[in-house]
């Protein structure tokens, strides 16, 4: 084997006897010990805009970093053991002085994490790039749901690399587990999360417990269930089941969301009547369906963004608060709890389109 450049292996066949990677010239055993795994606390928040990073990282107390995951819109605020309450306190004392809201903020203690900048360089860049093929490999069964959120695959390859460097984050040597096994792990979840941050954790769970039910049922019987059966396999009743599906089946509407620009479905323009020659129930339709083409193409990906930034994804929680309070009758109290999110969450998103809604309509009023 070429240690300087060790070449993809299955962790199984690893597992049985072969050599053990090394990287940079070291074993893998022996690299996690030069940078080991350590607890301290973190604070992690939201924002209701994006912080000026830079300017915050050099504010920030001593000793403590600071790190922002774009796909989720998570910020975490590392610092010594003991200081989670005081880094709290500075994170909402120093956005309230900037203007910006901070959402579920919350201080974690004793959480076990390793800068990943801290291992040997050629070490690190030799582990990520033997992981990298491994890991695309792995996700293949999972292709469906990259190619929904992360089409491109340039974007797909540096997706999957942040997801190694998370790993190396969190990997913890000292329970066991071989790395190649925590990550395989830790990439079906970080998968599934994809889908959760996207379109909101019930919705996701849910489809997720029904499409394996599904499968399954086919698997045992060799044909898909009614819905009685699939209600049964699933221990729900079926008014739970039809509940749920048509929860699922919002959530699949909701992901096709594009952006309409004036264009009907079959790629023609909407005409709408002259409203002096149109009757009034005939423009009120009218108008309530130009609202609701503006309200789709406010939620809609903005097609400058990165697929893995928030303005990159259909913003499918500011859809269903604005339509179902304004035209469903529905409060962002009963939302929050049929949705499984907060009212201040769905706030945040609410107002993503209310913005985009508001430059939408004026280009429509022009």
């Amino acid at each position: 084997m070429n240690h300087s450049t060790p070449t993809p292996v299955d962790d199984t066949r690893a597992a049985r006897g072969r050599e053990p990677l090394v990287f940079g010239g070291i074993p893998e055993a022996e690299g996690w010990v030069l940078a080991p795994i350590t607890p301290r606390d973190r604070v992690h928040f939201r924002t209701d805009r994006e912080l000026p990073l830079e300017e915050f990282r050099r504010e920030l107390p001593d000793g403590g970093t600071v790190s922002y995951d774009e796909g989720e819109g998570l910020y975490r605020v590392d610092g010594a053991c003991g200081t989670a309450s005081v880094l709290a306190e500075w994170v909402k004392a120093w956005c309230a002085r900037h203007g910006t809201a901070t959402v579920g903020l919350r201080a974690e203690t004793d959480v076990r994490r390793r800068a990943p900048r801290d291992l040997p360089p050629a070490f690190l860049d030799e582990l990520c790039r033997h992981y990298l093929p491994v890991s695309l490999k792995r996700l293949q069964r999972n292709s469906s749901t990259l190619r929904l959120h992360v089409p491109d695959p340039d974007d797909l390859t540096q997706q999957v690399s942040e997801w190694i460097l998370k790993a190396v984050g969190q990997f913890d040597e000292g329970k066991g587990v071989p790395f190649g096994a925590f990550l395989a792990t830790q990439l079906s979840k970080w998968v599934h999360d994809l889908g959760r941050n996207a379109h909101g954790r019930t919705a996701a769970d849910t489809e997720n417990k029904q499409q394996k039910a599904v499968a399954a049922f086919l698997a045992e019987h060799q044909r898909r269930p009614s819905e009685k059966e699939l209600a049964a396999y699933m221990g729900q009743s079926v008014a739970t089941l039809r509940r749920n599906s048509q929860t699922v089946a919002t959530l699949n509407g909701l992901r096709n969301l594009q952006s309409l620009d004036g264009v009907g479905p079959d790629a023609t323009e909407i005409m709408l009547p002259d409203a002096h020659e149109a009757p009034d129930e005939i423009m009120g339709e009218a108008e309530q369906t130009l609202l609701s083409h503006a309200l789709t193409a406010a939620c809609a990906p903005d097609p400058d963004a990165r697929p893995d930034q928030r303005a990159g994804q259909p913003n499918v929680l500011g859809w269903a608060t604005w339509y179902l309070t304004t035209w469903g009758g529905r409060t962002k109290t009963q939302l929050s709890a049929d949705l499984g999110t907060s009212v201040r969450n769905m706030n945040v998103h609410a107002d993503r389109v209310e913005r985009a809604l508001k430059q939408r309509l004026t280009e429509l009023a022009d």
